[in-house]
């Protein structure tokens, strides 16, 4: 009886992390001191995690973890659109939507916004395609050129559109992360709105 409890004193608690937890980590650190700042200790020691593999076990490199971030977040995103576009029929209300839950994102989840916007994932991630051509940003292409289609946006490029109108709102949400606007994303949510939907809408 004796031992069997000697042995049992001695076992400590193994924390089980799951790969979630890992990403958010990751996440975290990435945003605040970026990739190449941030290391795989690093990320272990903000898990509080006594077990050596405890990243290993889920991404054999931090590679792998940001790469698996980046699809995440642009599925997430893609999802989003997808139920935004199925809500609203007009460009005009799906481009709305789109910029709320940006500047909601920001103020609830400002790490994803950071990584997803402000970070240059072609210097890490070489060979993954550029923001522009995910799925995610190819629908808000597509949802600006049927917004000059219908007549609710000017006839311009559509690229030319989409960098006037998210120009506007990524410019602005920069600002809000740095704190060179120092009040919430929500707080300028609908002038920028404005401003940005005034740069493409059809007079």
């Amino acid at each position: 009886m004796e031992p069997e409890l000697e042995l049992e004193n001695a076992s400590a608690p193994i924390k089980t992390v799951t790969s979630d937890q890992v990403l958010r980590a990751a996440l975290k650190l990435f945003a605040e001191k970026g990739y190449f700042n941030t290391s795989l200790p690093e990320i272990k020691e903000a898990l509080e995690a006594s077990n050596a593999n405890v990243i290993t076990q889920h991404f054999k490199t931090k590679q792998a973890i940001v790469q698996a971030l980046r699809e995440n977040i642009l599925d997430s995103l893609s999802i989003s659109i997808d139920d935004i576009r199925r809500r609203n029929r007009k460009a005009s209300e799906q481009l709305r939507e789109i910029v709320d839950l940006m500047f909601r994102l920001t103020d609830e989840a400002p790490e994803v916004v950071q990584f997803l916007l402000f970070m240059n994932s072609r210097e890490f991630l070489p060979e993954a395609p550029a923001l522009m051509d995910t799925p995610a940003f190819s629908k808000i292409k597509r949802i600006i050129q049927n917004g000059i289609n219908e007549g609710e946006i000017r006839s311009i490029d559509p690229l030319l559109a989409y960098s006037y109108f998210f120009g506007i709102i990524q410019q602005t949400l920069g600002l809000v992360l740095d704190k060179t606007l120092p009040k919430t994303a929500d707080s300028y949510q609908s002038q920028v709105w404005l401003a940005a939907w005034s740069s493409i809408v059809k007079k």
